[in-house]
């Protein structure tokens, strides 16, 4: 079944075309229908990864959702500095906060973005990220935090701060299943995970305060942990389980032109567990040539291309484990919920549920052959 984007304008990247103009139609019905999840995305990434996380994570949910409905809200906490390009996105796209705090949604994904002040509680959307944070305890069941709103989110509830590391934890890790939780069930004992962050928060500073730990990793530290805080599972992920086949590539170009142009003084780390020998072979020959020639130009030169041509994803299939376990724990609980008279007077009837569903199932087909790359 399809994931619906739930944007302010109805040419969103992710709904154009054919397949986009069915998905609008079928969305105010598909919100009556008793197994529609309401998912709001808060998405802070920077400019130039916006649109790519909204496709990772649309990409991931389609895969995990099976026969749930997911409608995807999207929002964006304010004071994230942006560029002209950015503003004008956020504006056309992007729900303000303000639609957020009046409603009860199943769940939230919140990311991260790049950090700009040496310690957290000193960024300019310090607050707003507190008031979410609060918001979410009670009006949601679960909520997913990555990257940085993972080190946030442990600062604001308990107080722990991250401690920042010698080098870039960047690469596929191999981790560990460490407890038994809903969560966890059917995956592998053994998951691939990809990270990409110069800083982590330590398992001993999380245990102590109620944490539990669901997978750790003997090179990257803890990934996902969990907490419940109030009403909702707050579901923490130091790395990135939705990035695409060559999002770390990407993430590796962008900091070595950042070395050549001489805005950071280090060569950066090579991401672990990604790269065949092949690859890694063509990146060392590469980085001689930058050490000895540093200059911005030379960035036109990098292998992309070549590199690229052999990745592959690994770590895929225990994304999806994990996604479809977080919507079926959201599912079971929603169940729970005694429906309300007008939500039992707007719900289908058995008749227009079967309709919604046979055209649903067409609509994915479409939208599977024509999302945007």
């Amino acid at each position: 079944m399809p994931v619906f984007i739930d944007s302010k304008a109805p040419d969103h990247p992710l709904t154009r075309g054919e397949a986009g103009n069915r998905s609008r139609a079928l969305l105010d019905r598909a919100r009556a229908m008793p197994n529609c999840m309401n998912v709001g995305l808060i998405n802070n990434m920077p400019d130039s990864a916006l649109i790519s996380t909204e496709r990772q994570l649309f990409d991931l949910l389609n895969a995990s959702a099976g026969r749930m409905l997911v409608r995807l809200r999207l929002y964006t906490l304010p004071m994230i500095p942006r560029n002209d390009w950015g503003r004008q996105y956020m504006c056309r796209h992007y729900f303000e906060l303000d639609d957020l705090w009046g409603r009860d949604l199943d769940g939230i994904i919140v990311t991260g973005t790049e950090p700009r002040a040496s310690h957290l509680a000193e960024e300019p959307y310090w607050g707003v990220l507190g008031k979410v944070i609060d918001w979410a305890k009670d009006h949601t069941i679960s909520s997913v935090w990555s990257c940085l709103a993972v080190h946030g989110a442990v600062l604001y509830l308990d107080g722990i701060d991250r401690r920042q590391l010698g080098n870039k934890c960047i690469g596929i890790f191999k981790h560990t299943r460490a407890l038994d939780h809903p969560l966890m069930q059917e995956a592998p004992a053994q998951l691939r995970i990809p990270h990409s962050r110069w800083n982590e928060i330590r398992e001993e500073a999380l245990v102590p305060k109620g944490y539990n730990v669901l997978t750790r990793s003997t090179d990257a530290g803890v990934d996902m942990f969990i907490k419940q805080q109030k009403n909702s599972l707050f579901v923490f992920f130091q790395g990135h389980p939705e990035y695409d086949t060559h999002s770390l590539l990407g993430e590796y170009r962008r900091d070595i032109g950042r070395f050549l142009r001489h805005e950071i003084e280090f060569y950066p780390t090579m991401p672990k567990g990604y790269f065949d020998d092949h690859a890694e072979q063509l990146l060392k020959i590469f980085q001689k040539r930058a050490l000895l020639d540093r200059r911005g130009e030379l960035l036109a030169s990098f292998p992309t291309e070549r590199v690229a041509a052999n990745l592959k994803n690994s770590w895929h299939a225990e994304a999806k484990c994990i996604y479809r376990n977080w919507i079926r724990y959201i599912s079971d609980r929603k169940s729970r919920r005694p429906r309300s008279v007008t939500a039992i007077r707007n719900s289908c009837t058995v008749d227009s549920a079967s309709e919604l569903g046979l055209s649903i199932m067409k609509l994915s087909r479409s939208i599977r052959s024509s999302s945007y790359h």
